[in-house]
């Protein structure tokens, strides 16, 4: 057939050339020759041109009827080709065939579509539907060769076999009206509490105004979203609804946190709502579990959020617009410390550790858990690597200890592993994120291990646990320790050392910002009151932390080359070949948020050859941790950072940069609790 054709191609373009070289010939010598203008009558003109258009009109008809015939021959039904009985079975299956050639125009279909009334014989197949166009050039980049379309309220998934020119077209419409009805109908099941309200409402007081409104809030929000919603306790509810209506809460961004946030703005302890939702399981028992974990996870990061934990998936977080309200609950205090002695004093051995770069705070709180084991007479290692510290908390714990005194506390993180029994406890203090302990292969030798952070909690999340405290209310993890040696109920109390209190102290001054920072509340200055009485050293703690003149000069150069992404937000970036030190680089972001004007603060520089890290600050009126998990990072509402591996500053900065833009203003909280500028 194809030679054929050819053929007509050439013939149609011979005689063409020809008729038109007649033409030429003519025009030339009628034009150019008078004799021969005066020897030719009209008459002979219009015989000539009706015996032109003559043959053409022949010669149109002759091949007209010659490729009617080659298509006859090729045009076969789908029993001729497949036999009568496979041609049942695709009827039955609902499957229809496209032929098509080189240049995609069909040259057959089998019935299916003349039985649906879809006729794309004379077309090319990639014009009759875009999306074919589509699956055509994924089919040649080897990528994905099926695709759906909808023809006459039918869907259809179709196959390219691209060599063959063959389309497959599987009527899928029941299979998809049935899927999409049972994921719409798929159980979403949820817990909600409302934050703070033992603070508010006292005893069984639950006609509080304050409660009141916000329950009728929680009541129409969730009759509007036809959510079943039943009463667990007081302050707390159980959630169940349908995907379809989850979705619908989804799009309008969970206004019921706004809300309620709103609803209680102008109160002293404004109550909030901390939601766990969990979905895209069949067993709604096991949804349950995950509902109540992701309200623990809400609950540990602060509150006033919802956090969606999809089966098989990362963990969704929605609000976070509000910093974690101070507690002051000292029979939960002391519970809590009762705890944590019972376990030490039940275990062989204690070893407890930080973060990598370890810092003063974390110093500071791996030594008052080993002044705890001391008074149980347990043996204690702190697991540190002093080349991995921070370089600030290195120089004050070499210059607070002698040689002898630095082996009995300190135990390297590959010696800590022959010291793991089955009865070992594991303290991790100051973070909470497995692969940012100090060793991390410690985690999974040791089976009883306990986590006391001052972060909010991200999803990665140290795994079972046999004790957790994580405050985000609190300032800093030497003062949860703290706390814990004053409030427990050991008679007589715990003795510490006036060294090991010095450096808790100093370990507040850095996170709390010597004071300055918005999670500083009274129970921080009565921990430092605590640790006054234990003899902590005002002068020296500072001396800890203070800077040398490089540092200082460097810190200023930082700060110089602040940029403006966005209003109330400065950026600042050291150069590619410049190496600065971790605390150096948190010192900048603090320098950065003493200067009028700025809500939230970004210093990015490079802490060795391949690493780069990026603090960030605010002044509470944006949460720096919901930008920061964007990049992959985490930490405290107003206080987070970033670790990039193998990047470039300029990269750095690019996604620094989308991340403001994308989610500055969802990061940002309600503006009736700013204490900046009211026209931000």
């Amino acid at each position: 057939m194809g030679k054929k054709i050819r053929l007509i191609k050439i013939i149609s373009f011979a005689l063409i050339l020809t008729e038109f070289a007649i033409i030429g010939v003519f025009i030339a010598l009628f034009f150019g020759v008078e004799k021969i203008r005066d020897a030719i009558q009209p008459q002979w003109i219009l015989l000539s041109s009706s015996i032109l258009v003559f043959v053409d009109c022949v010669y149109v008809w002759v091949i007209s009827m010659s490729i009617a015939s080659l298509r006859h021959k090729t045009d076969l039904h789908a029993a001729e080709v497949i036999g009568s009985d496979v041609q049942e079975a695709y009827n039955f299956a609902m499957i229809g065939l496209a032929v098509t050639d080189k240049e995609d125009n069909v040259l057959w279909t089998n019935d299916l579509f003349k039985s649906r009334h879809i006729d794309i014989i004379d077309t090319n197949i990639l014009e009759w539907q875009p999306a074919l166009a589509e699956l055509k050039d994924a089919a040649q980049g080897l990528g994905d060769r099926s695709q759906k379309i909808v023809v006459n309220s039918r869907t259809y998934e179709v196959k390219l076999l691209l060599e063959a020119g063959l389309w497959i077209f599987k009527d899928v419409t029941d299979f998809e009206e049935s899927f999409n009805y049972s994921k719409n109908q798929a159980p979403v099941v949820g817990v909600l509490m409302i934050d703070n309200y033992d603070e508010v409402v006292r005893g069984d007081d639950d006609f509080n105004d304050i409660a009141t409104k916000v329950k009728n809030e929680i009541f129409n929000y969730c009759n509007n979203y036809n959510i079943l919603l039943r009463r667990i306790k007081n302050d707390s509810y159980s959630m169940l609804c349908n995907y379809e209506n989850y979705c619908r809460m989804h799009d309008d961004h969970f206004s019921i946190i706004d809300k309620v946030r709103e609803t209680c703005s102008s109160t002293d302890t404004p109550l909030t709502l901390s939601i766990g939702l969990a979905r895209e399981f069949p067993d709604v028992i096991k949804l349950n579990q995950l509902a109540n974990d992701a309200l623990d996870i809400a609950m540990s990061r602060g509150g006033d959020q919802v956090c969606v934990a999809v089966y098989g998936s990362e963990m969704e977080f929605y609000g976070g617009k509000s910093e974690a309200q101070e507690k002051r609950n000292r029979v939960k205090d002391r519970v809590l410390a009762d705890s944590l002695m019972t376990l030490i004093k039940s275990s062989s051995n204690v070893l407890v550790m930080g973060h990598t770069l370890m810092d003063m705070d974390a110093l500071g709180a791996c030594l008052g858990i080993k002044a705890i084991s001391n008074r149980f007479d347990k043996k204690c290692k702190m697991v540190a690597d002093l080349k991995a510290t921070e370089s600030k908390a290195s120089a004050a714990f070499r210059s607070s200890f002698s040689k002898e005194e630095v082996e009995d506390i300190l135990v390297s993180p590959s010696a800590a592993l022959d010291l793991v029994s089955a009865n070992t406890l594991l303290v991790v203090v100051d973070v909470h994120i497995p692969s940012m302990t100090m060793a991390p292969k410690l985690l999974d030798k040791c089976n009883r291990i306990v986590v006391i952070d001052h972060h909010r909690r991200g999803e990665d999340y140290i795994d079972s646990p046999v004790f957790n405290h994580i405050d985000p209310a609190a300032s800093s993890t030497c003062e949860i320790i703290s706390e814990f040696i004053k409030f427990c109920s050991i008679s007589p109390r715990i003795e510490m050392n006036p060294t090991y209190a010095t450096i808790m102290l100093s370990g507040i001054f850095l996170d709390s910002n010597h004071f300055k920072s918005k999670s500083v509340g009274l129970r921080t200055f009565e921990a430092c009151t605590i640790l006054k009485e234990y003899g902590a050293d005002n002068a020296m703690a500072d001396d800890f932390l203070k800077d040398d003149f490089e540092e200082y000069s460097l810190i200023n150069e930082l700060v110089s080359q602040l940029d403006h992404p966005a209003y109330g937000v400065v950026c600042a970036f050291a150069p590619d070949d410049k190496i600065v030190d971790d605390a150096t680089i948190s010192k900048a972001a603090n320098l950065c948020m003493s200067l009028k004007g700025n809500h939230a603060c970004f210093v990015c520089a490079h802490v060795s050859s391949k690493r780069i890290k990026v603090s960030a600050r605010s002044d509470g009126s944006i949460n720096v941790q919901l930008l920061a998990e964007k990049l992959g990072g985490g930490g405290h509402f107003s206080m987070a950072a970033i670790v990039f591996e193998n990047s470039r500053i300029e990269d750095v900065k690019d996604a620094i940069y989308n991340v403001i833009q994308k989610y500055l203003a969802e990061a940002s909280a309600d503006a009736k609790s700013r204490k900046s500028d009211p026209n931000l």
